[in-house]
């Protein structure tokens, strides 16, 4: 295998960041005083399709049974629908019509914030017979905690990331010093080569000289 061959192996293994939606699921846990996303994603199954899409937010503490309507996101329009939640919500998703991130940002997150959140799509796909509406519902089970708890799984994820940016560094330097001493056998064989054809050239011309002499 080639030292190129080696070198386009290692690009291959490098991640690198896709275009595109990606349906990933909010954090849980946020802490008191301080701010927290509420994710919220919903892709299209078909990014050709066209399409409109207003956000709600909804709210239940554990005590209650029903939940509150306090978000509405239909674009370019915000409204913080509870008194509650007043000047602290903020929308974070998608700037035009076709949302499919609908998160909003808590400004300093309480213990009363504790609950679950509901985040509701509702989606108009315009598609060549006629539109076609779609509702996507998802929710957050939210925990307020006084001091962040770093998840068991996060820092083995965490730990494994270092672990395999090392090996890659370990292993690219590997190639160089390979490549490198390949380089250098090749350099050396060619110059023994020369050697040896100035050695029989060398030879050759003074046979030629002992030949006239003799004559």
């Amino acid at each position: 295998m080639s030292c190129w061959t080696y070198l386009v192996v290692f690009s291959l293994l490098v991640p690198r960041s896709h275009g595109g939606c990606a349906e990933v699921d909010s954090m849980t846990e946020a802490v008191a005083g301080e701010g927290f996303l509420l994710g919220c994603i919903s892709c299209k199954k078909r990014e050709e399709v066209s399409a409109r899409a207003t956000v709600d937010w909804h709210f239940r503490p554990p005590e209650e049974d029903e939940f509150r309507h306090i978000f509405h996101y239909d674009h370019p329009t915000a409204d913080v629908l509870h008194e509650d939640f007043s000047n602290r919500l903020q929308w974070q998703g998608t700037l035009n019509d076709d949302v499919q991130i609908g998160a909003v940002y808590i400004q300093n997150v309480t213990f009363n914030d504790t609950g679950t959140y509901r985040c509701t799509f509702h989606r108009t796909l315009f598609l060549p017979l006629q539109p076609e509406k779609v509702v996507v519902e998802k929710e957050v089970e939210l925990t307020v905690v006084a001091v962040a708890n770093r998840d068991l799984t996060a820092v083995i994820s965490e730990i494994v990331m270092y672990v395999l940016i090392v090996v890659l560094q370990l292993w690219l330097i590997l190639v160089m010093i390979y490549c490198y001493k390949k380089i250098w056998d090749e350099h050396e064989a060619r110059e023994a080569r020369k050697a040896l054809k100035a050695e029989g050239l060398l030879l050759e011309s003074k046979d030629n000289c002992d030949g006239v002499q003799a004559e």
